[in-house]
């Protein structure tokens, strides 16, 4: 069968969705819109050189997709990422093999050192991977909740002394402080790239402007007026809903804030008629493994990090 690859035409609304109908398929436990795919590339920095690549078949389908970029914003210069999904019925034809190439190519062109690929884990997609030269590198599970039954924790019958809840809207004249919160709570995240926040202008434009963040189901835990905790809220419009990332800052810790943050959330995502609720953890961390299993959600997929060194 012939595959040829080029790149998404994000102006394009059948090219945009056929992206959406593929991620779907193959990564059911995550957020996928039109308007989050589109915006991945009009959003994304510069110095990251995003791009979304699509696998068509003899007749012009779209069956598969990869998304490739620099880590930009690692600490660690030369690392970058290739991401692989082919519709789990078009598989076995030679698609994910051709998107794999190309992307490492873009990337290799450009510096990049060493790769990281987000690959299922099943027996299949892992051998691939290894064949290919990827060793593992770590391993996270997708989470899920079925809000509609789910017995959520429920508000305290008074908060303590000092604390607030806030929607991530009430900060939509000055998100600065949101800013700040998510830079310190990404720098104690576990992960196989170091990940920096310092630019405030950039997160603005790639994370808080992104349509799939949802500002008003976004809640914030404030302690005497400054932001302790919170739990980013990112939702499809419809039904589905998924905690983006929860961190409390340090100096917060072991009062119970984060669980704050995520009843405060989920109770409101329920009540706006969302139906089901996502999450992701990194399998070694156990605090917010542990957090989640008391809120009900389950593992409903896993997938093992494997990463391949280009140059030197």
């Amino acid at each position: 069968m012939t595959v040829s690859i080029r790149d998404l035409r994000p102006g394009d609304p059948p090219d945009v969705e056929a992206v959406v109908r593929v991620r779907r398929a193959t990564l059911p436990f995550m957020i996928s819109t039109a308007g989050g795919v589109a915006f991945e590339l009009v959003g994304a920095h510069p110095d990251e050189h995003h791009r979304i690549l699509v696998a068509e078949d003899g007749d012009g389908l779209v069956i598969g997709t990869a998304q490739v970029g620099i880590a930009h914003d690692s600490a660690e210069p030369g690392l970058s990422s290739a991401n692989v999904h082919v519709d789990p019925g078009h598989r076995g034809r030679g698609a994910g093999t051709a998107l794999l190439r190309a992307a490492e190519e873009h990337v290799s062109a450009l510096g990049a050192v060493k790769v990281f690929s987000w690959v299922p884990d099943e027996a299949p997609s892992r051998a691939y991977a290894e064949r290919r030269g990827y060793r593992p590198s770590r391993s996270a599970h997708f989470l899920r909740l079925d809000l509609t039954t789910a017995e959520l924790p429920p508000y305290p019958r008074e908060l303590p002394p000092g604390v607030e809840l806030r929607p991530g809207s009430a900060f939509a004249g000055d998100p600065r402080p949101l800013f700040e919160a998510d830079a310190a709570a990404t720098a104690d995240e576990p992960g196989d790239v170091p990940v920096v926040l310092d630019d405030y202008e950039d997160w603005l434009r790639t994370i808080w402007q992104d349509p799939e963040l949802d500002h008003e189901l976004t809640s914030v835990v404030l302690v005497d007026g400054a932001v302790a905790a919170f739990t980013a809220a990112r939702t499809d419009g419809e039904t589905r809903y998924a905690s983006a990332m929860t961190g409390t800052l340090a100096g917060y810790r072991g009062r119970g804030l984060a669980k704050l943050a995520k009843t405060d959330s989920l109770r409101r995502a329920r009540a706006a008629g969302y139906r089901v609720a996502f999450t992701g953890n990194d399998t070694e961390n156990g605090p917010m493994l542990a957090v989640n299993r008391r809120f009900g959600y389950e593992v409903g997929a896993s997938e093992v990090r494997y990463v391949r060194e280009l140059h030197g």
